[in-house]
């Protein structure tokens, strides 16, 4: 059995729509997961930063009322008690290296430049009183966080600095210094959130005043693109949440200072654990993916098996062999159209053996009615011939007369016609002579309206003509407003530059001039228009001129035309008078034709009758035996259509295997 080509199997099929469903199937899942697990990552990230800047600037908040609280009670106690200054060296000596935070005390300077220290203090001021921290104690009375500055030792500090009223009658200033480097420790130290970086800024400077890169430190935002976009934030005073460079930011601002905390963590460190579960996912994917197509190519093959076995047993069968068999189990439709198949085959092979003994049959009936018909056929074709000669004797008779008793009864008929049409002929040929007459004076008309239309077309182009000889004086006449237009609007130029010129005693000479000038370009532009108008009107009238003489030579060859047609018609009047008088003399002599023709014509027409009826006889006797031979002949043709087709039946039934 041949197998055709260019199948494709009802399993490849399956597999081409099944696995690309579930494969888009599966990585639309793994995107959407993707996808909504990066935004809740996001989303939590962005809530844990931002409670993390919320408890570093709580905590820095803290530390700065903790360490102000420590210097106003220094301060306040100074003034209460108001010590001299042994007592008052005494005090500052004992704050020294009291806390980390402020390792070298509190110190104090006067209007004068007297500055008091910590006697083990190593810090030196040549000038207290123009310092960043004395000039800002000016302005408080209480104790507070001033700007960033570097100090006499080229270290980077912030001072809480204050007015000191100790009752001396002289301007004090009390001052802690706390270095950048401190704060760096406990902004860092107040990190909650893992991998989190945070940098303290000044809003009003941009200054780092704290970062884990001390390098950074006491310089200005703006090293990088991150620190660029922080910084145009912080000057738009857009503390909100945002992605910045690649990195998740939050800012805070640190009440009672001008600090503005800014914390950050990297997206991809965020996201990092969410690219190894991407990774699984899309492995975990790949590998559920070849599984599900190992399985529906198992499942398709147990479903199609019993389908392709089907197929093969409808291709035998379509070849002629029926002695195969399906075997069917289950109650699926495949099942059923197995079991359909079977009772089909069982069919077949009955109906197939059946046709053979058909044949057998069909082949003896047809060999006896072919020797019937024969018999039947040799006696018809005896008496049809002897019919034949009888007819041909009556037919012979029966031609004759009624050849006489036609060409009578036709010799009689074309005289009625003939007489008739001579009648009809008469009054034909005198209403013709009448309408003759008519259309003669009607052509006679016709010419006389010809010339009068001639003599109106002469007329219309001897007007045209004088219409366009006007047009070309029309034009000359444009053509000199034209140049009066363009004259005038010369002149009013000039006018205009004399107006100029006269000042304010000529604006309303210059008005006028203006005027002027307008009413020349409206000319010129009116005398185009003529020109145009006057050019279209001249290409008018030559049409129509033209148009009028090819008029006038029609009318001219139409009157021609028309005297000819007169001529004609008077020819035509005396033909028909003449013919008119011939045939009123030959409906004369139809008239005695026409006597003779009917007598002959009865006298036919008697013997016409006798011999049709013995020729009716003798044919319809003629065609019975004819038809007895035709029909013997066609049976016998059928009895060997018959043979033949039993033989070919035959033939046929033997092509199955059953």
């Amino acid at each position: 059995m041949q197998k055709e080509k260019g199948i494709v199997s009802i399993k490849v099929k399956l597999l081409g729509v099944i696995v690309p469903v579930v494969i888009v199937s599966i990585l639309v899942l793994v995107l959407i997961a993707y996808r909504t697990s990066a935004g809740l990552i996001e989303s939590y990230s962005e809530n844990l930063l931002e409670s993390s800047v919320e408890n570093q600037a709580s905590q820095i908040e803290s530390w700065l009322e903790q360490n102000i609280g420590a210097f106003q009670i220094v301060k306040t106690t100074i003034e209460n008690t108001k010590p001299d200054d042994k007592e008052l060296q005494t005090m500052l000596d004992s704050y020294y290296n009291y806390n980390s935070n402020y390792p070298e005390g509190l110190y104090i300077a006067d209007e004068t430049g007297k500055l008091w220290k910590a006697s083990d203090s190593a810090m030196s001021e040549s000038d207290p009183v123009n310092s960043v921290w004395y000039q800002e104690g000016l302005t408080r009375v209480n104790m507070a966080i001033g700007s960033s500055y570097v100090n006499s030792e080229g270290v980077s500090v912030i001072s809480a600095s204050g007015i000191l009223n100790d009752g001396s009658g002289k301007m004090k200033v009390i001052s802690a210094d706390m270095t950048l480097d401190r704060i760096s420790v406990i902004v860092n130290a107040f990190i909650k959130m893992k991998n989190a970086e945070a940098i303290l800024v000044d809003k009003d400077t941009a200054t780092i005043l704290a970062s884990r890169d001390s390098a950074k430190i006491s310089t200005t935002l703006g090293s990088s693109a991150f620190e660029q976009s922080v910084a145009a934030k912080i000057a738009d005073r857009d503390y909100s949440f945002s992605t910045l460079d690649g990195n998740m930011t939050v800012f805070k601002e640190v009440s009672g200072t001008n600090w503005i905390l800014v914390s950050y963590i990297p997206t991809s460190i965020v996201l990092a654990d969410l690219a190894n579960l991407r990774n699984l996912m899309i492995l975990i994917s790949v590998i559920s993916i070849l599984i599900l197509c190992v399985v529906i190519e198992r499942t398709t093959h147990v479903v199609i098996a019993p389908v392709r076995k089907l197929t093969n047993v409808i291709k035998a069968l379509t070849d002629g062999d029926f002695t195969v068999s399906v075997k069917s189990s289950g109650n699926d439709e495949i099942a059923l159209m197995s079991r359909s198949v079977e009772r089909f085959i069982a069919s077949m092979k009955q109906m197939i053996a059946s046709m053979g003994d058909i044949s057998g049959k069909l082949g003896t009936q047809a060999d006896a009615s072919d020797s019937v018909s024969r018999e039947m056929q040799s006696a018809a074709n005896v008496q049809s011939q002897s019919m034949s000669e009888l007819n041909m004797t009556v037919d012979q008779l029966s031609v004759s007369v009624n050849e006489i008793a036609d060409n009578a009864t036709k010799l009689a008929g074309v005289v009625a016609d003939t007489k008739d049409d001579s009648v009809n002929v008469g009054n034909k040929m005198r209403e013709t002579v009448e309408v003759s007459q008519k259309g003669r004076e009607d052509m006679e008309h016709v010419g006389e309206a010809l010339e009068n239309i001639r003599t109106s077309i002469q007329n219309l182009e001897a007007a045209v003509n004088k219409v366009g000889t006007a047009s070309g004086e029309i034009v000359e006449i444009v053509q000199l407003i034209g140049n009066i237009a363009e004259e005038t609007n010369l002149l009013s130029l000039n006018a205009s530059i004399e107006a100029a010129r006269a000042g304010e005693a000529g604006r309303g000479f210059a008005v006028v001039a203006s005027e002027i000038g307008t009413l020349a370009s409206n000319s010129t532009a009116s005398v185009e228009h003529i020109s145009k108008l006057i050019h279209e009107v001249n290409e008018l009238v030559a049409d129509a001129v033209r148009q009028a003489g090819d008029s006038a030579d029609n009318i001219n060859e139409s009157s021609g035309l028309i005297h000819t047609a007169i001529d004609t018609f008077d020819k035509i009047y005396d033909n028909i008078q003449q013919t008119s008088a011939l045939i009123d003399q030959m409906v004369d002599k139809i008239n005695q034709v026409d006597e003779v023709a009917t007598n002959v014509a009865a006298i036919s027409e008697e013997q016409a009758a006798s011999s049709d009826e013995i020729l009716a006889t003798s044919e319809s006797m003629l065609t019975q035996a004819k038809g007895i031979a035709e029909n013997s002949e066609n049976v016998a043709k059928e009895s060997r259509n018959l043979t033949e087709s039993s033989i070919q039946l035959a033939d046929q039934v033997k092509l199955f295997r059953i």
